[in-house]
């Protein structure tokens, strides 16, 4: 039971650490471009997809790492500049079209890359004792990579022009505007930025999960869970929520069955947002 429990609360922190790198893409996109993203489960799926078609043109999962991002990235460029910046003032609208926008890159990949879930091998075999159970490396190496571009998150935020661009559009448009800041740029970049973590989130997950055109539709209500129940704009409460909601998820499997578990999850979003409607750290 110990080394089960133990196990369970790594895999959580892993999860949520995976978790917390997608709700932060979608609460950046949210939160500057208020748009309800309905299609940053699919950049995710398309991250591991990309990432599958990388490795097996080369073998290399590090690659794919850093190709398969950069590649949905430019895909989220191309869709905001060529579709969502016309609408980004109609909430509406903006749903409607990422719900199609998902829809579309759904089929697509089920065109071309089938409907059969892949598997991609873990790149680190190597496993190390916990308690009389082998764990794998490969999945603290995740969680060290997701830590790490927090960390460069963080830093892009807080100390470079752009990063303070961001936080200025949000604060006040209007003064942005005024005090010359390329505010159609801001939100170009915020957008790639996010569908840019959607995608490297999916290549994280990808060697833990199966690869398949529907793999992100759970992870596109967790997502949206996550950001409702940290706080819409919250960034640092987007990450404490993802990993609370998923060791929940994950002790709990422990001593109820995994639909059980979720359950647990789900309670704790609806007490949240009965005690707080702003979220643990909305303001």
């Amino acid at each position: 039971m110990v080394s089960n429990l133990a196990v369970a609360i790594l895999n959580g922190v892993v999860w949520g650490l995976i978790m917390a790198l997608i709700a932060l893409g979608l609460n950046l996109i949210f939160g500057l471009l208020h748009i309800i993203n309905m299609a940053h489960g699919a950049l995710y799926m398309l991250g591991a997809v990309v990432a599958w078609y990388v490795i097996e043109l080369t073998g290399n999962f590090w690659l794919a790492l850093a190709v398969a991002p950069l590649v949905v990235g430019a895909i989220g460029l191309v869709l905001e500049r060529g579709l969502l910046r016309t609408i980004e003032d109609k909430p509406l609208v903006t749903i409607i079209c990422t719900f199609g926008i998902m829809l579309v890159l759904q089929q697509l990949v089920l065109t071309y890359f089938g409907g059969t879930a892949r598997r991609i091998a873990l790149p680190i075999t190597a496993r190390f004792p916990l308690f009389d159970l082998q764990y794998p490396v490969m999945r603290i190496a995740i969680a060290a990579i997701s830590l790490g571009l927090m960390a460069g998150l963080w830093f892009f935020l807080n100390r470079t022009r752009y990063g303070l661009w961001m936080r200025g559009v949000v604060q006040d448009r209007e003064m942005a505007v005024a005090l010359g800041v390329p505010v159609d740029k801001v939100y170009m970049w915020t957008f790639v930025l996010g569908s840019f973590l959607a995608a490297f989130s999916g290549v994280l997950a990808a060697p833990i999960v199966s690869v398949d055109f529907m793999m992100g539709r759970e992870i596109l209500i967790m997502a949206f869970i996550i950001v409702i129940v940290g706080g819409m704009g919250n960034l640092e409460g987007s990450v404490i929520t993802a990993v609370v909601i998923s060791l929940i998820h994950g002790v709990g499997s422990v001593f109820v069955v995994p639909s059980t578990a979720t359950i647990f999850s789900l309670g704790f979003m609806i007490l949240v947002l009965l005690l707080r409607p702003q979220g643990l750290f909305g303001g």
